[in-house]
């Protein structure tokens, strides 16, 4: 027996199905009742989880643009400083904000924190700004700086030898950073600015400095399109890790027309006291007077003072 239905026999045969039916709408009214209210809280909790979850992507996206914002601002100061540090010269706000495309407004918000903190100074007469102390300090302490102090005997011996404008690069994210320069006795100078970044796959410096890096490295540069600046810059992954290869073997390499059409450049490798390679040292000229094809006595001349600007860093490191 169903619980809830009267049960008659005889004449109250009819009352017995009027029940019944009674019965059965009021447990099919009831079902639908029930279904209703199921439907209309998943679509009520529905409709919060839809606003919650707009909420939250209002606000991630509210947060990564002032995260973009604090990004752009932290880079565009580091450009303002570089462009001053490495223009050997006061420079005033205009040519700062036309050698950084952006507006006089932005430049000068950046130049008054940096002359707060002590990283750039203000000229009262000329208006211009220079580096200032808080950076040379920096400068001072940085390792980087022994690596340039070192090398400055061995560059000038260099380019006494050879006759070619010696550069000494180290290792940025991006690429080769030149450090310091010792041009050439040739009339037509021939060589790169301190604070240029060449790069890593086109430039003797950057393919010297990539071969001797930690895998990872490698892995993150050569993972990126390589981009091509003459005909000659090899762009296949597959042969540009040929090359490294051959790098590490023969201890040197060359970038033939590779970024610049009609010149050469030739690196080796100069390493720390840990056998880390933390510079390269290269010679630069016309593929005439330096061609494709080294000459034996370049080689060697290279690598020798590369090898003495080594021992010159580990040296120091072995004295109690």
């Amino acid at each position: 027996m169903i619980p809830g239905v009267r049960v008659r026999d005889g004449s109250g045969a009819g009352d017995e199905q009027a029940d019944s039916l009674r019965a059965d709408s009021l447990r099919a009214a009831s079902l639908r009742a029930d279904r209703l209210e199921a439907d209309r809280q998943p679509a009520e909790e529905r409709a919060g989880d839809e606003r919650a979850s707009s909420q939250q992507t209002s606000s991630k996206q509210a947060s990564d643009e002032r995260a973009g914002a604090g990004v752009r601002s932290v880079h565009l100061a580091l450009d303002v400083l570089e462009a001053i540090a490495l223009s050997g010269d006061e420079l005033g706000v205009t040519q700062i904000a036309d050698r950084l495309a952006v507006t006089k407004g932005a430049v000068h918000r950046h130049l008054h924190t940096l002359v707060e903190r002590g990283y750039l100074t203000r000229n009262p007469t000329t208006a211009r700004y220079a580096i200032g102390p808080k950076s040379r300090l920096l400068a001072r302490f940085s390792p980087q700086t022994d690596l340039v102090q070192a090398a400055d005997g061995p560059m000038r011996e260099l380019r006494d030898r050879l006759g070619h404008t010696a550069v000494l690069s180290a290792m940025t994210p991006r690429g080769a950073l030149v450090l310091a320069t010792v041009a050439g006795a040739s009339t037509i100078e021939i060589g790169v600015r301190p604070g240029s970044e060449l790069p890593f796959h086109a430039s003797a410096q950057g393919k010297v400095l990539l071969a001797f890096a930690p895998p990872p490295v490698k892995e993150r540069v050569l993972a990126r399109p390589l981009e091509a600046f003459t005909a000659r810059t090899v762009v296949d992954r597959a042969r540009v890790e040929a090359e490294l290869a051959r790098i590490v073997q023969q201890g040197y390499a060359t970038a033939p027309e590779e970024v610049v059409v009609g010149i050469n450049v030739m690196a080796a490798p100069v390493f720390d006291a840990r056998d880390g390679c933390i510079g390269a040292l290269a010679v630069v000229g016309s593929i005439r007077v330096l061609p494709e094809e080294p000459n034996p006595d370049t080689v060697t001349s290279l690598q020798g003072y590369a090898r003495q600007l080594s021992r010159r860093l580990v040296q120091p490191r072995r004295v109690p």
